[in-house]
């Protein structure tokens, strides 16, 4: 596999055990994670609360590896500075949370980030179109936001398919979210998604090592 096409593996954070903290991070990192994937609710645009800034705060001390940040919280705008100080290299946005889209994505990038858009089950390809070129990462949620543990929503895998067909002229990496099973990494990747958040479904709580959860991905879907 040419190291520039390397499909990129992310740890889904809520999913880590919060009692151990900086012993996962330090896991993750020394088993290949290549970014660390902090989801942060504010339980009015989805029904939950997880992590903070101060949690991505600890996360960055234990790691230089990148992370990003999954904003799903109502006006975005007021909040990614928060984020990019406490060390996100990368920040998702969703469309629906946010009045003036466009200048949260251009602050995003002012701040020396990259810029991404999160797209729901029931957010279409058409919708999203005019703000493509602004995006450095594009997150298709193939399950609903809000909650670890959902099956995979099938129709959403026309849109990584619509999403793939654009990325050579819009320039954005295609990631996906949502019950990243070993089956769903490797038919995503052979259909030309750049990356996966890996949360219970792929990586956490299997009874085997990072390492060896994270080596075992890269061998079906690379062939190293």
């Amino acid at each position: 596999m040419n190291p520039t096409h390397r499909k990129l593996l992310c740890p889904s954070m809520m999913c880590a055990n919060y009692g151990h903290l900086a012993a996962e991070v330090r896991a993750l990192d020394d088993a290949g994670a290549d970014i660390f994937h902090c989801d942060i609710m504010d339980g009015s645009f989805v029904p939950n609360f997880t992590m903070g800034v101060m949690d991505v705060k600890t996360i960055r001390r234990y790691t230089d590896k990148p992370l990003d940040c999954h904003l799903m919280v109502e006006n975005p705008l007021e909040k990614v500075q928060w984020f990019i100080e406490a060390g996100a290299n990368i920040i998702y946005i969703h469309p629906e949370a946010e009045r003036y889209v466009v200048k949260t994505l251009a602050k995003i990038r002012e701040l020396h980030a990259c810029a991404g858009i999160a797209v729901n089950p029931d957010t279409s390809v058409a919708s999203i179109s005019e703000i493509l070129n602004l995006c450095d990462y594009v997150l298709v949620m193939t399950v609903n936001p809000g909650f670890a543990g959902q099956a995979f929503i099938d129709f959403t895998a026309r849109k990584i398919k619509q999403l793939v067909t654009l990325k050579d002229e819009y320039g954005y990496k295609l990631m996906i979210d949502g019950h990243c099973t070993p089956q769903v990494v490797k038919e995503m990747a052979a259909l030309g998604v750049d990356g996966f958040v890996l949360g219970t479904s792929g990586l956490f709580g299997k009874g085997s090592t990072y390492r060896e959860r994270l080596e075992a991905l890269r061998r079906d879907i690379e062939g190293d």
